[in-house]
């Protein structure tokens, strides 16, 4: 499904946002089964939290339209007990819904597991009695995955966050993560001065005002509050969420270039 996301995005770009049914067909044909019509792929990349809508004139990204200062912003911070997914898995989440700078939600559990190394408890403080009673991981991520919806998917090293949860929610029958992702340490990078980028330092060096680190709710909303700083640094040629996206990766010389031609 990765490729039919980036291949989607890549069109709705090319032609402002919009694709009519016609071209919309010709792209997901290539990723439809015997099993799988496009109006079926269309219900399994919505369910993915891909953000396409349909209406009487074809289809349309909806992060294409939309102010991202409207933009519903899922921040994600997870703590495992390996760094594989393969061979490891969650055993906390933590999350922050953000949408015109304000937390309207949150969601945060801890997760069934029978093995938590030594060090992972010495890291983050949770101990192995926090996990014995907790709800599976299919509850958990079942949960997760509707809270997530169909909002931008924001972590700090969201490839991390990202991949892990992918893996996991594709491991677990929920399908692959078809949200738009943005990480806030690429975004901070381009909009914040620093001499590290890390969330422990940005904590501290910032002055957000979060206490506890390495644990997954206090992370995420760390994060949080670090993207609203770099909200704030947002320079005014970006409007649409899907160019804050586009913003959050882009070259010194594509910034360059926006600015010149804004002074034109």
């Amino acid at each position: 499904m990765q490729s039919v996301y980036r291949e989607l995005t890549s069109a709705f770009r090319r032609n402002e946002g919009r694709l009519s049914s016609a071209s919309y067909d010709r792209i997901v044909s290539k990723h439809t089964t015997l099993f799988e019509d496009s109006d079926t792929l269309f219900l399994l990349l919505q369910a993915s939290g891909y953000p396409i809508e349909e209406n009487e004139h074809g289809y349309f990204l909806q992060t294409y339209i939309t102010p991202y200062s409207e933009q519903k912003f899922c921040v994600i911070d997870i703590e495992t007990n390996g760094s594989k997914p393969e061979k490891s898995q969650v055993i906390e989440v933590g999350a922050v819904m953000l949408q015109n700078g304000e937390a309207i939600d949150r969601f945060e559990s801890f997760v069934e597991c029978t093995f938590l190394p030594k060090y992972i408890s010495k890291i983050t403080g949770i101990e192995h009695t926090d996990l014995v009673d907790a709800p599976s991981r299919l509850e958990v991520l079942t949960k997760l995955r509707e809270f997530i919806g169909d909002s931008i998917f924001v972590a700090h090293n969201a490839n991390f966050d990202y991949g892990f949860l992918n893996y996991s929610f594709d491991h677990f029958g929920l399908g692959t993560i078809g949200n738009q992702v943005l990480c806030s340490i690429d975004l901070a990078k381009r909009t914040i001065e620093s001499e590290r980028y890390g969330l422990a330092y940005l904590n501290e060096s910032l002055e957000l005002g979060v206490e506890v680190h390495h644990r997954a709710y206090s992370d995420a909303l760390t994060t949080a509050k670090l993207l609203n700083i770099t909200f704030d640094n947002i320079p005014e040629y970006v409007n649409s969420a899907d160019e804050l996206l586009r913003f959050s990766i882009s070259s010194r010389k594509e910034r360059t270039l926006q600015l010149k031609n804004i002074k034109k």
